[in-house]
């Protein structure tokens, strides 16, 4: 269990260093274009989502991901008890994830976000990505188990254009955002909304898919 902890840590470390690093460098060179800059947060995002779950994914299950956890909670893939631990983890390692982005662009290691990212859409745009992410997921675990790791990056990548909330997608990457006040950050007075509408769109994808699936 401590190796599948820290493989959570890490990973969900390795992932947040990615989303803000990346969003830091875009927003340094796009010239204040945004959608330049948005491209460039996208790609690295995706990229590493793939790295990520092949690296990890034997060890924990590759979840990064509080609303990932709680879908393989539901289905009894993983413990209640383990659950939190993995939160915990994925929680502390998209915070050490920040600090080591920040250290890295010379930032303050502590500087909450001020982006506003509130309202109907954009509460909608995470429920959608969040859905759409654990019904990636939950599909490919059913028929393409190898595919996992592709699907969820593309996903991500998408997501960071089609929804009107670029894609959060994940409790831990929306607290671990809101201590960053740059190009990928939220204010933290939004995080709330976000985490709550991410949970009931976790929770809907299982019970649609368990159906869909058969697996009911």
């Amino acid at each position: 269990m401590g190796r599948r902890l820290f493989a959570e840590w890490l990973g969900t470390l390795f992932l947040l260093a990615t989303v803000v690093g990346s969003g830091i460098m875009s927003e340094r060179l796009s010239g204040g274009n945004d959608a330049i800059a948005l491209l460039g947060n996208t790609i690295p995002t995706g990229a590493i989502l793939v790295v990520l779950i092949l690296v990890f994914g034997p060890i924990s299950g590759g979840h990064f991901n509080p609303a990932v956890t709680l879908s393989m909670a539901i289905r009894r893939d993983i413990s209640a008890a383990q659950s939190v631990q993995y939160l915990i983890a994925q929680v502390g390692g998209g915070v050490s994830g920040v600090i080591v982005a920040h250290a890295m662009f010379d930032n303050p290691l502590f500087d909450p976000g001020t982006i506003s990212r509130t309202g109907t859409g954009q509460w909608l745009g995470e429920f959608v990505a969040t859905f759409g992410l654990v019904a990636t997921i939950l599909g490919c675990l059913k028929a393409r188990p190898e595919a996992v790791p592709y699907a969820v990056g593309l996903f991500i990548t998408a997501g960071y254009w089609f929804t009107s909330s670029t894609s959060f997608a994940n409790p831990a990457v929306t607290i671990a955002r809101a201590m960053t006040n740059t190009f990928s950050g939220i204010d933290p007075a939004h995080v709330v909304a976000f985490i709550t509408a991410q949970l009931i769109a976790a929770v809907a994808a299982t019970y649609v898919f368990r159906w869909l699936l058969g697996s009911d």
